[in-house]
């Protein structure tokens, strides 16, 4: 997912698309462990994409302290 099309979430959106990637995570890191993952790929995707999320609340957050 985009940044363009995460800033068009709302931030409750957001927090629940980043729990439920975090999760998927998760379950990643577990068939990695078990050696069922094929696409290994696909962890450093999620990674970023939750981190892309956690940028834009923060933007979120300074721009309205500001």
């Amino acid at each position: 997912m985009k940044a363009n099309e995460i800033r068009e979430l709302t931030t409750a959106e957001i927090e629940q698309k980043v729990k439920s990637l975090k999760e998927e995570l998760f379950n990643l890191r577990f068939q990695l462990a078990t050696g069922q993952l094929e696409n290994t790929a696909r962890i450093r995707e999620v990674r970023k994409s939750i981190a892309r999320m956690k940028t834009v609340v923060r933007q979120r957050e300074v721009s309205v302290n500001n």
